[in-house]
Parts: structure tokens; C-alpha cells; sequence
């Protein structure tokens, strides 16, 4: 027999709230996050729009000797990581090491780091790290930094699959719950918002150049000229749903079914949808929800949209994208959104898309504006990265 997995705790960094709740109750309440950045002068980028995290004090979180060693990305997932195992009532110092694994995803993180490292080698007497070594550690820092601070020595990795890899990354976690590991930690948290990162943004050629938050990133709309980078993400408590329930866990619900595919073309992201309903056991009918990747670019709106009609029938599912309320956080991303779609199945409430007005030529049945009541069992999230990841995942609410 499969193992069922569920999700029992939920930790959180958003721009439009730092926490759970925070980022749950703003959400539903159309509150955006995105603005002018002030973390540095970006007066001379083309985009000048992010969602920024504020409110968040590293030092509450990470110890002072951890400080030189880290940048923002680190330190996020660091509090991110407390929150969640909070949150799922799991004391790590009670859990046998090899019982606890922790498996994350990364796009950009680690820029920040590496532009300090430069930065140091070119001033005085400063050992050098080349960005090579800097970028190599930073793919890895998360999950180490997260396993050596709880103790975690069960099966760990990092996922790089762009800004797919935040379902990637739970993806295989899942796996790993299904090989006899009785919790994991996964997901990601992303964070690039520094002059070094914000160049290497650019190159996608998908960044928004608005100067309006309310019109800089619209998904489905004809106005929709790119997206908005931000920071933050999710991460996600992964256990056997018999062992969360025989420990009396709350269980957000479980990870019914999940697929990825590899190709830019048409097809590719209906294929990963059609194999998450597969290996869900569902049908297209049974999807109440769908949590939109959401690029606000003219052709991959339009491709996403030809998916969701051919699997659904057009305007035959309910859509919505928050992420307008955050901008597009890679890695950390999809995580969000599937910490969004727990929480959205158990309130009943779909979570509203903001500043869209969808075109009538998508067909899609976009939630506008305010949170729609509905009768909640089965969410499909939804994630694309850049050169062609598609990642869908089916996530189901708990047995009421």
C-alpha cells in the first residue's frame, strides 16, 4: 500500500506578512506587498518594483556567530524552518537524527553573499573565494545551516529547477517520506534583492520596468509586460498521515499527486498537469482550485491558460494567483503557494488575484479582488522555471 503524506506544519516569509497568520490574514484581505525597493539605491535598474520582506530581524533568529556566514536568503529559511517545525509541534532534540531529513530548493539565493565576497576581495588583504565556490556553497547552505541547526542527519538535497523548485523540492520530499523517513522538512525560501542579484534578474528579459505597483504585475491581462521579483517562500512539514494522526498532529492535508516535465513547448505543462491528476487518482472534475503560476508575460500567460482550458474547459475551474500580492519569489515561489492552497482548503475561501483584469480570450475563471467562498477539497499548484520546468502538484484537505 502507498504511504499517504501529509503536511503538518507551515512556516512562512512573505512581503505582504511575515508569518503565518500575517501573510494568510493580508492575503485575504487584497493586501499587496510590492513596492519601491529600499534596500539599495535602484534608481538606475530598468525595475525599480519588489516585493520586500520588512519587519524581519535577523538577529531574533540566527546567532551572532552565524552572522558573517550567512546573507538574507540563509537567515529567512533559517526562521522559516523554526516556524514550521513550531507549527507541526515538533521538537527536533526528541526526534532521532537519522529520522528527520530536510530538502530544499534554490534559484538566485546566495547572490548577496557572493557580492559581499567580491566586494571583499577587492578591497584590502581579503582571502579570496572565487563567485564559482561562492555560488557552488550557497546551493547547499540552506539545507546544511537547517539540518546543523536541528540535528537532522536523514536524507537531505537541493533542487535547482528555477522557479519551479519550490514544488520540486516537496516533490521529493515525498518520495523520501514513502522510503521510511519519518519527517521532512521541505520547500524554499529565495531572496535576491541586491544590486548583483537584481542584474542577473534582469537578463531574463521578464522584469517588469512599471513604476505603479498597482499595474506592474498583471497576469492574464493585456496590459501584462513581466512579472515583479520578490523574496520569501514556504517551508513544509512532511510526515506519514497514520503516524501525524496516531501522534495527534494537525494535518493541513496531504500531497495527493505530483509530476514535472522538461520541455518549453505546448504540451509540456498539460502533461504535468494530466500526470499529477494521474497520480493523484483524480480527475479533471474533481479539481476545485487552481493556484496559477502566473508569469504576466504575453506568451506564457497564453500558453498556461491553453493548458488549464484543454485539461478543465474554459472558465471550468476557479484560478487564482496571490502571488500578485508578492511578486514572483523563484525558488520560494511555488512554496507559497502551496502553504496558500492548505490554508485556502481549510478556511473554504479561495484567495483573491489583485490590479488583474483577466482577458475574455484565456477563458480562464479568475478570482478577483475578494476571497470567493467554496466548498474546498482538492487544490492543483502550479509552477514553471525558466528554459522549460513544468511542475504541477495536487494537494487534498484533511479528513474533516
Amino acid at each position: 500500500m502507498t504511504t499517504s503524506v501529509a503536511v503538518t506544519g507551515l512556516g512562512v516569509a512573505a512581503p505582504n506578512g511575515l508569518g503565518l497568520e500575517d501573510f494568510w490574514a493580508a492575503t485575504l484581505a487584497g493586501k499587496s506587498g510590492i513596492g519601491p525597493l529600499s534596500r539599495f539605491d535602484a534608481s538606475r535598474y530598468p525595475a525599480r518594483l519588489a516585493g520586500e520582506i520588512t519587519g524581519f530581524t535577523a538577529e531574533d533568529h540566527v546567532p551572532g556567530r552565524l552572522m558573517p556566514q550567512t546573507d538574507r536568503v540563509t537567515r529567512l529559511s533559517l526562521a522559516v524552518a523554526d516556524w514550521a517545525l513550531a507549527d507541526a509541534g515538533i521538537d527536533p532534540a526528541a526526534v532521532p537524527a537519522f529520522d528527520m531529513g530536510v530538502i530544499t530548493a534554490s534559484s538566485a539565493g546566495g547572490f548577496e553573499f557572493s557580492q559581499g565576497e567580491l566586494k571583499s576581495l577587492w578591497g584590502k588583504g581579503s582571502q579570496y573565494v572565487s563567485a564559482y565556490q561562492s555560488f557552488a556553497w550557497f546551493y547547499a547552505v540552506n539545507t546544511g545551516q537547517i539540518s546543523i541547526r536541528h540535528g537532522m542527519k536523514g536524507p537531505s538535497g537541493v533542487v535547482v529547477t528555477d522557479q519551479a523548485g519550490g514544488l520540486d523540492a516537496v516533490a521529493h520530499a515525498r518520495r523520501q517520506i514513502r522510503r521510511g523517513t519519518p519527517v521532512v522538512l521541505a520547500g524554499a525560501v529565495d531572496a535576491t534583492l541586491c544590486p548583483w542579484g537584481l542584474v542577473g534578474l534582469h537578463t531574463s528579459g521578464r522584469l517588469s520596468t512599471a513604476d505603479e505597483p498597482s499595474t506592474a504585475y498583471l497576469p492574464f491581462d493585456e496590459r501584462a509586460s513581466g512579472h515583479v521579483p520578490g523574496e520569501g517562500g514556504a517551508l513544509l512539514v512532511l510526515e506519514p498521515t497514520e503516524a501525524a494522526r496516531a501522534r495527534g498532529a494537525r494535518v493541513y492535508g496531504e500531497i495527493s499527486g505530483c509530476a514535472a516535465t522538461f520541455d518549453g513547448r505546448e504540451p509540456g505543462l498539460r502533461r504535468a498537469v494530466e500526470l499529477a491528476l494521474t497520480d493523484a487518482g483524480l480527475d479533471a472534475g474533481d479539481v476545485d482550485v487552481v493556484f496559477a503560476d502566473a508569469a504576466a508575460d504575453p506568451e506564457l500567460d497564453r500558453a498556461e491558460a491553453e493548458a488549464l482550458v484543454d485539461v478543465f474547459g474554459a472558465y471550468g475551474v476557479p484560478v487564482t494567483a496571490p502571488k500578485t500580492m508578492t511578486g514572483r519569489l523563484y525558488a520560494g515561489a511555488a512554496s507559497l503557494d502551496l502553504a496558500a492552497a492548505f490554508l485556502a482548503l481549510a478556511d473554504g475561501l479561495v484567495p483573491p488575484t489583485v490590479h488583474t483584469e483577466p482577458a475574455d480570450r484565456h477563458g480562464l475563471d479568475l478570482v478577483l479582488s475578494q476571497p470567493r467562498p467554496a466548498d474546498l477539497r482538492t487544490a492543483l499548484v502550479l509552477a514553471r522555471g525558466h528554459g522549460g520546468f513544468n511542475s504541477a502538484m495536487v494537494v487534498r484537505a484533511a479528513e474533516r
